[in-house]
């Protein structure tokens, strides 16, 4: 295996890892959360604490895996366009990767508020419920913001795929329609919440992109560019 296909396929298996983890959150309101409904709600994840909680570090093994990532991509690029290949640090992950472990501080304190410390005994039950499903909410909000990120690292990165000869230059067209997809999503959640499910559903198969790239890294790796021997 050669040097780039092995990179390729180093980063290919840790993006792997990202979105399978990276589910994982997502899936939780849709089992524990009540719509409109704060007392249920925090019934739910009291009784499913276990559930929530792996939640929680789910986002913040994302978190640390997102650097891990992005400096896999590097090496991968950085003889492509280094400037780039920086970009896709920055905007891939050291900046999505904080906003992660920000986000995990508002699961934090809904767990805290449903189980109900002793020094919060001032607040009564729906007044710690409504509270918890504050933070919950803010969570979904500060996602919207992420995933401005997630879409703005994506264009960098088709940039170096497209520029690149050993991919296929459809993988890095694909990957700005998905970012493009992602920023969409993000402003529409934002400005307009009352068409983001609409709007989700139309955009879904543009997201495909990711996918594709990590499937392409791992089963085909990279392909290693020939260097013409100097003439005699």
């Amino acid at each position: 295996m050669t040097s780039t296909s092995k990179n390729a396929r180093i980063a290919g298996f840790l993006y792997l890892l990202l979105v399978i983890v990276g589910p994982l959150r997502m899936l939780i309101p849709s089992t524990l959360f009540v719509h409109g409904n704060a007392s249920a709600t925090a019934n739910n994840i009291a009784a499913h604490e276990t559930l929530f909680r792996l939640g929680i570090v789910g986002d913040l093994f994302c978190g640390t895996l997102l650097i891990f990532i992005a400096l896999a991509l590097y090496r991968l690029f950085k003889e492509v366009d280094q400037y780039l290949a920086v970009l896709v640090v920055i905007l891939g992950g050291v900046l999505p990767a904080a906003i992660d472990f920000f986000i995990m501080l508002n699961d934090a304190a809904a767990l805290i508020l449903v189980r109900g410390a002793d020094f919060l005994s001032v607040f009564e039950k729906p007044q710690r419920d409504a509270l918890a499903m504050l933070f919950l909410r803010m969570h979904d909000q500060e996602n919207l913001a992420a995933e401005i990120f997630w879409g703005l690292w994506l264009i960098p990165l088709a940039i170096l795929v497209y520029r690149s000869r050993f991919l296929p230059r459809f993988l890095g067209v694909w990957l700005i329609v998905n970012g493009l997809g992602y920023l969409v999503n993000s402003f529409t959640g934002l400005l307009l919440p009352h068409y983001e499910n609409a709007v989700r559903n139309f955009t879904f198969p543009a997201l495909t992109g990711e996918v594709a790239f990590v499937l392409w890294l791992l089963i085909r790796g990279a392909k290693e560019q020939t260097v013409n021997a100097p003439a005699s």
